[in-house]
């Protein structure tokens, strides 16, 4: 970390962070950005960017303010300022034009279009800038975008619940409901920061699912127009069904919101929400998978709520960045279907995770894990 940065520099950085997070349901694909303007160490403005198209941090931040305020103030913004002008202007400008003395940043942007363009740009204006406050906190709003920049790859999470005794459902299928109220609501918490929902089609078929963000029960705190924004913006959702089987009656074809069908044989008729992405045992190759929602449809963090076959199959692979399991104080019994479905024989197959979270939701615990 930067030498000169002081506690006063360390407490607006924060309140950046805090403002980013403002629209952690809404900027996808776009990074959260939070910014704060101080002068003299008084605040005088903040802004987030609340969703693609709108404004930026900065911008907003500076919309608040006239050429007097702004001249000789300090930033504080949690992402590199961009240099480049998309569907909105370029932050570094505004900031040059607003006479910002010194920009204080959290991390560089890991975008290719931006990554250290930003800081030159404002360097050569005469602005001072120093990087690296609180990079860490900063990093942890914005892991998914930073992984598909860096790597092409999305943020995956695994969701499953279980009982005590490690199964998922009854061996008909029955599982409405494992878990309480409050975890549910959890789960829709996590599908709306998703950019993408995975499923396979032997969920569909068993549950009929919708897969949809249930916005009535996401228990947040936020605007009547923020929670219709988040109403609107749908996750993809994503259905593996490699012998192309998926009814056109299917409740989650009839959302509100795209439902893009991935087989594993050729793609008949010009639906572009079906395509074929073939792996071995016509099976569909899950890393061409996410690698396809990077690129293709720009997803930062992908969930996966599929059945004992699939969400194995990511977890096999080592194809996920943490596991989320709900435990449900209840008992199924060994006739009940198993949380992974996964071969292993031996005890030097065993597949270790790291315990890093672990918090009561309700009556049950959620467990979150990460690969080692």
């Amino acid at each position: 970390m930067h030498s000169s940065f002081t506690s006063q520099d360390s407490k607006f950085m924060a309140l950046a962070i805090s403002q980013a997070k403002s629209a952690i349901y809404t900027t996808r694909p776009n990074p959260n950005v939070g910014c704060v303007i101080v002068k003299e160490g008084e605040l005088l403005a903040s802004g987030y960017h609340r969703r693609a198209g709108d404004g930026h941090a900065e911008v907003n931040a500076l919309a608040r303010l006239d050429l007097t305020q702004s001249s000789g103030a300090t930033a504080y913004v949690t992402l590199e300022p961009c240099s480049h002008t998309g569907r909105t202007g370029s932050c570094a400008t505004a900031l040059i034009k607003a006479k910002i003395a010194r920009v204080v940043c959290a991390m560089q942007d890991p975008n290719p279009l931006v990554s250290g363009n930003g800081f030159a740009r404002l360097k050569e204006a005469g602005i001072e800038v120093v990087v690296g406050l609180m990079q860490a906190e900063a990093e942890q709003i914005n892991l998914g975008f930073i992984k598909r920049m860096s790597q092409q790859l999305p943020r995956v999470t695994v969701k499953l619940a279980m009982s005590l005794d490690g199964r998922t459902a009854m061996q008909s299928g029955e599982s409405q409901w494992i878990t309480g109220s409050a975890a549910r609501s959890d789960v829709q918490r996590l599908r709306a920061s998703s950019c993408a929902i995975i499923t396979g089609i032997g969920s569909i078929e068993q549950d009929d699912s919708s897969l949809t963000v249930r916005t009535s029960e996401l228990d947040l705190s936020v605007s009547d127009a923020d929670l219709t924004l988040i109403g609107q913006m749908q996750p993809l959702r994503v259905v593996l069904d490699s012998a192309n089987k998926l009814s056109k009656n299917a409740k989650i074809l009839q959302q509100p919101g795209r439902t893009l069908r991935v087989i594993s044989g050729p793609v008949t008729g010009d639906d572009p929400d079906v395509i074929s992405l073939p792996g071995t045992d016509s099976r569909i190759d899950l890393k061409a998978l996410l690698a396809y929602l990077a690129r293709e449809e720009s997803c930062n963090n992908v969930l996966v709520e599929a059945g004992a076959t699939l969400a194995g199959s990511f977890v096999d692979q080592q194809l996920f960045d943490q596991l989320i399991v709900y435990m449900a104080p209840t008992i199924l019994g060994a006739s009940a279907r198993p949380l992974l479905a996964i071969d292993k024989d031996k005890m030097q197959q065993q597949q270790r995770l790291a315990l890093i979270d672990q918090q009561l939701v309700g009556e049950d615990i959620r467990l979150t894990y990460q690969p080692i």
